[in-house]
């Protein structure tokens, strides 16, 4: 197991930025790691990503695990660990992300929603897959496909919220990402980096307890 990985489902719970302006991003950082939220996945969507990838990791490094978010082929995938990513993390399955992602030595997490898809990551070398997307499919969904895919680890992403995020582990969720409930962009835009500390917190105590 990589030391990335016994590291997702020790905290377990990635914070997605998605389309956050590169003036916030440091804030909105600092505001997570104040919270106890220390895994962050930067989307290869948002403007100026890879700059702020490689700028966190100099900046957060030693408290943070710093990734790419939404890499959906081999030339983000690139991109991404040129800046510096620590894991890559995508809503499809690119067997080329995984290879590349391996043969740097960068924990690969790809998005999957079928059996199929899942054991076929597993066998291009991902050590975990993501479930996606979870609002739709609902954490029942997930505890089905756990049940013959036990050994797999599966990070459920989308619709997690405080009230449900304990069904999703009790599910068998290794992890779960997490964005728009975490990372509220009007809050990031409004200056209300307490708000978003907050949450942070309540998400971290919530898993905590687990």
């Amino acid at each position: 197991m990589s030391a990335m990985l016994d590291r997702l489902q020790q905290e377990k719970i990635v914070a997605i930025f998605r389309g956050i302006e590169d003036q916030y991003a440091d804030q909105a950082a600092e505001a997570l790691l104040s919270g106890g939220i220390t895994l962050m996945e930067i989307t290869m969507n948002t403007a100026g990503a890879a700059g702020m990838i490689n700028r966190w990791r100099d900046k957060y490094g030693s408290q943070a695990g710093i990734g790419a978010g939404t890499v959906l082929d081999l030339e983000m995938a690139k991109e991404a660990v040129a800046a510096g990513a620590q894991f890559l993390i995508s809503p499809n399955l690119d067997e080329s992300v995984v290879d590349y992602a391996l043969k740097n030595n960068v924990s690969v997490w790809p998005g999957v929603m079928t059996p199929t898809e899942i054991v076929r990551a597993w066998k291009a070398g991902a050590e975990a897959v993501k479930v996606f997307p979870m609002a739709t499919l609902g954490w029942k969904y997930l505890a089905e496909i756990r049940a013959p895919l036990d050994r797999i680890p599966m990070m459920a992403t989308g619709g997690v919220d405080l009230d449900n995020i304990a069904d999703y582990f009790k599910a068998g969720a290794c992890a779960v990402g997490m964005g728009s409930k975490l990372v509220n962009l009007d809050w990031v835009r409004g200056g209300r980096f307490d708000l978003l500390t907050e949450r942070a917190r309540q998400f971290a105590d919530a898993v905590k307890a687990l």
